[in-house]
C-alpha cells in the first residue's frame, strides 16, 4: 500500500472494507486510469471479491467521486492554512510552496483527482468544480491584493491564476521521490510564481 493511501489518511471511511476498496481504487486509478480500471482490479487490491465492491459503493464512478471530494477538500485546506503572512508576496509564496509540496507528497491521489475529472457524472463534477473554484479564489485573492498594493504586475488575472495553479498541479503527473524532495520543490515553485508576477 502506498504511503499516500495509508489507513490513517482515510480513517474517516468506515467500515474498514470500504476503506480498503477506496485506497485500492486510488492506486488502481493512478496506475491504469479510470477507464482502464475494472471493479475486479479494485477488489483485488482490497483483497475482496468484485461483488463485494457493490456492497459499499454503487459504482466505480462513486468511488472516484469520493476520492475526488476528499482530495480537493484536502488541497483547499492546504491553501487556506498557508494563506498567512504580512504581504501578498508572503501569502502567495506560502500557498504555492504548500500546494506544490502537497501535490508531491500526495502525488498518487493528486494524480487521480486532477486528471480523472472527465469520468465524473455531471452532478458529481459540479460539486467538485465548486471546490476547484474555491481553490482558484485563494490564489486569485492574493494576486488581487498584490496588484492593489503595487507589489504584483498582472495583466491577466484569471490566466495568471491558472498558470500558477497549473505549476503545482502538474507535479502530480511526473513526481517521483527519487527526483526531488517535496519541500525543496515547493520552495522552487514559490520562487517561480513570484517571478511570474513581480512588478
Amino acid at each position: 500500500m502506498s504511503a499516500v493511501t495509508s489507513p490513517l489518511v482515510w480513517e474517516h471511511v468506515q467500515p474498514a472494507a470500504a476503506r480498503r476498496l477506496l485506497t485500492g481504487a486510488i492506486d488502481a486509478f493512478a496506475e491504469r486510469g479510470f477507464q482502464a480500471t475494472t471493479t475486479r482490479d479494485i477488489a483485488s487490491r482490497a483483497g475482496m471479491s468484485p461483488a463485494a465492491l457493490y456492497v459499499h459503493y454503487p459504482s466505480k464512478e462513486r468511488l472516484l467521486f469520493e476520492i475526488s471530494l476528499y482530495g480537493h477538500r484536502a488541497a483547499l485546506d492546504v491553501l487556506r492554512d498557508a494563506d498567512v503572512g504580512d504581504s501578498p508576496r508572503d501569502r502567495l509564496a506560502g500557498m504555492v510552496s504548500a500546494f506544490t509540496t502537497w501535490h508531491a507528497e500526495h502525488h498518487t491521489i493528486a494524480r487521480v483527482v486532477q486528471y480523472e475529472l472527465a469520468a465524473l457524472t455531471p452532478e458529481h463534477l459540479a460539486e467538485v468544480a465548486t471546490i476547484r473554484r474555491a481553490i482558484s479564489t485563494q490564489i486569485e485573492q492574493a494576486l488581487t491584493d498584490g496588484i492593489a498594493d503595487g507589489s504584483f504586475a498582472v495583466e491577466d488575472l484569471p490566466g495568471t491564476t491558472l498558470a500558477i495553479l497549473s505549476l503545482s498541479i502538474d507535479v502530480a503527473r511526473w513526481y517521483s521521490p527519487a527526483r526531488r524532495d517535496p519541500g525543496s520543490l515547493g520552495v522552487l515553485y514559490a520562487d517561480l510564481a513570484l517571478r511570474m508576477v513581480q512588478s
